[in-house]
């Protein structure tokens, strides 16, 4: 079994080592915020039945040993009469050395491991453990290289992308004991997306969900990380998972870019490429810019020998707790008005649960309701439901189940007539994996034929229903655009674009991937299909806190930051433009936006959104002969033509989309 030293010193999660927002998020160093572990150790401890002996308590990717410290100040409170066994493993001699002075300092004995657990796991006996507490390391494979992942996909059964937090993950069930508990802090995105597969397919096997947080853009690590945090036991009966979900409340106004939708970080550095090979850098092109409190008890009627200390069956909440929220405000007050203190005058309140003086956000999530708090200068809604989990969750991913809301999905589904994926084949646009030598807003003369220089939407283009004029970028595009396949040109026919491109061939020859792949040196990685951009299509963008889907019959190419519908793909027996509008219709619409939000659900920073094949295949569509859809289709063709309409509109087109649906 080889050791996967490919994340040797880069795994600490060492959040205030000085290396850099840019390393942090390459290599995964983050600790793990003490507010964050305290409450994860507090969900987890809750949870613990008392034992006929001592527990063992195993955090597998320990950096400083944050997550050690607090399941063990928890599980004193918890059960003080019971011994704990901590053993913290990590590869970082950093990170060990800040945990090992810190025990020293505490009187507190560890047994710290300085080696590689992936590899070691298979080692350690089975069921050794009644804890495990995790924050593993947030490394793609592909940085691991092409041997090691092939060997943890063989190792742990994963299939597809995964990154480190899977194969961690699928240790931990073989070394529970029956019974045990795991706590784990990760990433929210496997919580809906297709990558996200494995952990899926693993806490509905031999593990089972009992609480589930997903904190959204709440900023509790240094790096853009959106965290969840989730409880589960090892082989129990399943049962109710409480789901609550935390994000920031988006502002009133236009749509507008944002530094994570112009491919910004939290810290302001470069979004990186992922490529077969690894993650690199968007590559250097000189003179040119780039375009782009606890309030749940166990239920003591759900059996169990300890049930009046232990949720063995169902959940409630603890007595009281749906009557009064943490800073004294009930919830039978009713939403506070914009007077109240907390919120600024002239926002809207937000449906999303009372308002909470000076509420913590750790308290309101042991809450037994829906809040809106103000937290750290900005305004939070607090969303609590049950994990809903449908078939086929493994691939299409988890979402909350609400009372009232699930009733309304069902109508929906009810008059839904196709989904947008029954009829269109969503693509993402072209990814060179070098921008800075194919894209630009101003060419120099003579650098390259202009017949293969095409205009290029970017999300910065896009506005509901229509494509800015004023378009700022155009890409070297070296293909032929009437063919149905990929074809690169000649280079041979077009001396001034390779003489150009000989400037930058050490640049674009290092995408080794591309060339390994039978691709020429010039190639873009992902050019998609260049005799389709002549015809129209439906544009929006990857990332936005609002649908901005727009037709575009200009014969741009489309940017990797966006997705794209070819009318000429629609598979209908109507007219490919009254689909697009009808499409258009819904997706632009408040029905869309909440459809999204209860069925996909990941939202980025501040409301932001992933318009995304997976989600967006999911859409619904009502029939386009009823008389709703006939309107509906009839005003997005005023709207394309005329965008200037659109905020008047907007009353009447949800109205058409809700009476569609018979809602």
């Amino acid at each position: 079994m080889p050791r996967f030293t490919a994340y040797v010193d880069k795994n600490a999660r060492m959040g205030r080592d000085g290396a850099g927002a840019r390393e942090r998020k390459r290599h995964g160093r983050h600790y793990t915020p003490t507010a964050l572990a305290e409450f994860l150790a507090g969900r987890v401890a809750a949870w613990v039945p008392a034992p006929g002996s001592g527990l063992r308590v195993l955090d597998p990717a320990c950096g400083g040993g944050e997550l050690l410290f607090a399941i063990r100040a928890a599980l004193s409170e918890r059960l003080p009469e019971v011994p704990v066994e901590l053993v913290g493993y990590d590869l970082d001699p950093e990170g060990l050395a800040v945990a090992r002075d810190r025990a020293a300092r505490a009187g507190v004995v560890v047994d710290w491991r300085q080696a590689d657990f992936l590899a070691e796991c298979a080692a350690l006996p089975a069921a050794s453990f009644h804890v495990v507490v995790a924050n593993p390391p947030y490394v793609r494979t592909q940085q691991l290289g092409g041997e090691a992942a092939q060997a943890l996909r063989g190792q742990f059964g994963l299939r597809g992308r995964f990154d480190l937090t899977h194969p961690f993950v699928a240790a931990v069930p073989r070394l529970l004991v029956p019974g045990g508990m795991f706590g784990l802090l990760c990433a929210n995105r496997f919580l809906t997306t297709k990558a996200g597969a494995n952990l899926r397919a693993v806490l509905l096997g031999e593990l089972v969900p009992v609480e589930l947080y997903d904190l959204g853009d709440t900023r509790l690590f240094e790096a853009a990380v959106l965290p969840a945090v989730t409880i589960a036991v090892r082989g129990r009966v399943r049962e109710r998972c409480r789901y609550v979900s935390v994000y920031q409340e988006s502002p009133a106004g236009p749509a507008r870019d944002t530094d994570e939708e112009r491919g910004v970080d939290q810290a302001g550095s470069a979004r990186e490429i992922v490529t077969p090979e690894g993650v690199t850098p968007d590559l250097p092109r000189p003179a040119v810019e780039p375009a782009v409190d606890n309030r749940w008890q166990p239920d003591e009627h759900a059996g169990g020998s300890d049930a009046a200390t232990r949720p063995v069956g169902g959940l409630r909440p603890v007595p009281g707790a749906g009557d009064r929220l943490p800073g004294g405000r009930a919830e039978s007050d009713g939403p506070k008005t914009s007077a109240d203190p907390g919120l600024d005058d002239g926002e809207d309140v937000p449906d999303r649960g009372p308002f909470v003086e000076g509420a913590d956000l750790f308290e309101v999530l042991g809450a037994g309701a829906d809040a809106t708090i103000r937290w750290q200068g900005r305004r939070f809604a607090v969303t609590v439901g049950e994990l809903a989990i449908p078939p086929g969750s493994a691939s299409v991913g988890w979402r909350m189940a609400r009372v009232g809301h699930d009733d309304w999905l069902d109508a929906v589904s009810a008059r839904m007539w196709r989904t947008f994926g029954d009829l269109a084949r969503i693509r993402v646009g072209i990814k060179t994996n070098a921008d800075r030598v194919f894209i630009a807003e101003h060419w120099g003369d003579p650098d390259t034929e202009p017949e293969l220089l095409c205009d290029l939407i970017t999300h910065h283009d896009l506005r509901p229903w229509r494509v800015e004029g004023s378009r700022r970028a155009r890409v070297l595009y070296p293909y032929d655009l009437d063919h149905p396949r990929r074809i690169p040109v000649d280079l041979a026919r077009y001396p001034r674009t390779a003489a150009y491109l000989e400037q930058h061939r050490e640049v674009l020859s290092a995408r080794g991937y591309l060339t390994e792949a039978g691709r020429k040196w010039f190639e873009h990685w992902v050019p998609q299909r260049p005799h389709m951009w002549r015809t129209p299509k439906v544009v929006f963008p990857d990332i936005s806190d609002r649908p901005r889907f727009a037709l575009d019959r200009s014969g741009a190419v489309v940017n990797g930051d966006c997705y794209w519908i070819s009318l000429s793909e629609l598979d209908a027996d109507l007219p490919a433009e009254e689909l697009a509008c009808l499409m258009m219709g819904i997706a632009n619409s408040a029905l869309g936006v909440r459809f999204y939000d209860a069925v996909c659900g990941n939202r980025l920073y501040s409301g932001r959104r992933r318009w995304i094949t997976q989600y967006v295949s999911r859409l619904p569509l009502p029939d386009p002969a009823g008389a709703p859809g006939v309107a509906i289709v009839g005003l997005v063709r005023e709207l394309v033509q005329e965008p200037e309409l659109a905020p008047a509109a907007q009353p009447e087109l949800d109205d058409l989309v809700n009476r569609a649906f018979a809602l």
